[in-house]
């Protein structure tokens, strides 16, 4: 059986996890992958926990049910680390990615992340940066891909390039392009020290 790379998105109402993980699943598409992306969410209200979904593989993927046994975590909001189960079925050899400012080996202690891979960028900081709003979203991707080598950052950024030309100004699809690069090129991987 062909291998499905499982992504989850932690995040809260509002900070664009949906977005990132349709996103990624549709730059999935243009490299002729196949893949999902879908929400998972309560009652819709900002600031709420939700969750969001990836799955990319090179065969046509059957199941459609929220992601259980990621192989990859993503977290866009540091604050979930200590009540959202964001390690729950990620198993020891799967990857962790924070957005947080904090040194690693703190993020690494609070997420109870053991000796999988973390990485960590300020997704916050950068995105405050390049577009002036505490959407981290776009960010995160770029660290994703920085992480994983899932797909290649050309596609991704031009598949960014092409949806975001339809609905926002010039300079905030710049300004999202730069973030996802700039992500890429902050993200830190921590090792385990054990």
């Amino acid at each position: 059986m062909e291998k499905i790379t499982e992504i989850r998105w932690h995040a809260r109402g509002g900070q664009g996890a949906k977005t990132a993980a349709t996103l990624l699943a549709e730059a999935a598409i243009h490299e002729g992958k196949y893949s999902q992306g879908f929400p998972d969410y309560g009652p819709e209200r900002m600031g709420a926990p939700m969750r969001g979904y990836t799955r990319i593989a090179a065969v046509p993927i059957r199941r459609h049910c929220p992601i259980e046994e990621p192989d990859v975590v993503v977290v866009l909001d540091e604050s979930l680390l200590e009540t959202a189960g964001v390690c729950d079925g990620l198993p020891e050899s799967g990857t962790l990615i924070v957005n947080s400012k904090r040194d690693p080996g703190k993020v690494r202690e609070s997420a109870g992340a053991g000796k999988r891979d973390l990485w960590v960028v300020d997704a916050t900081g950068i995105s405050l940066d390049e577009f002036k709003r505490d959407i981290p979203n776009t960010p995160m991707i770029g660290a994703l891909i920085k992480a994983t080598g899932i797909l290649k950052l050309e596609t991704v950024l031009a598949d960014i390039e092409k949806k975001f030309s339809k609905k926002f100004k010039k300079s905030m699809v710049d300004s999202n392009l730069k973030a996802i690069k700039r992500a890429y090129e902050e993200a830190v991987e921590s090792k385990c020290q054990s």
